[in-house]
C-alpha cells in the first residue's frame, strides 16, 4: 500500500507587538471613592438626625417641601445614604 505524503507545517502569521508603552489595567477603586462614599453616609445620617432634633427651628429645613416637609427632608437624607450605597458597590 502506498504511503501518504506528510504535509509541511505552515507557519502562521503572528503580528509583531509594538515595543511602545503598554497600558496597565488598574485594579481597585479610584482614590476619591472611599472618602466620597463615607461623606455621603455621614451627610445623610446627619441631615436626618438634625431634622428630627431641630428641624422646626432651622429655616431652610422648615421651608422645604411645604405640606410634605417631613417626607421631603427624610427623602433628602436617605438620598445621600443611597448614593453612598451605590458608591460602595464600586469599591474594590
Amino acid at each position: 500500500m502506498p504511503e501518504s505524503k506528510r504535509r509541511k507545517r505552515e507557519t502562521r502569521y503572528v503580528p509583531e507587538q509594538s515595543k511602545g508603552e503598554r497600558k496597565v489595567a488598574r485594579i481597585g477603586s479610584p482614590s476619591w471613592l472611599p472618602p466620597t462614599m463615607v461623606a455621603c453616609f455621614v451627610i445623610g445620617l446627619t441631615y436626618i438626625v438634625v431634622f428630627y432634633i431641630a428641624g422646626s427651628s432651622i429655616p431652610v429645613m422648615n421651608s422645604i417641601g411645604g405640606s410634605l416637609n417631613a417626607l421631603v427632608n427624610v427623602g433628602i437624607g436617605f438620598g445621600f445614604i443611597i448614593v453612598g450605597f451605590i458608591l460602595s458597590t464600586k469599591w474594590k
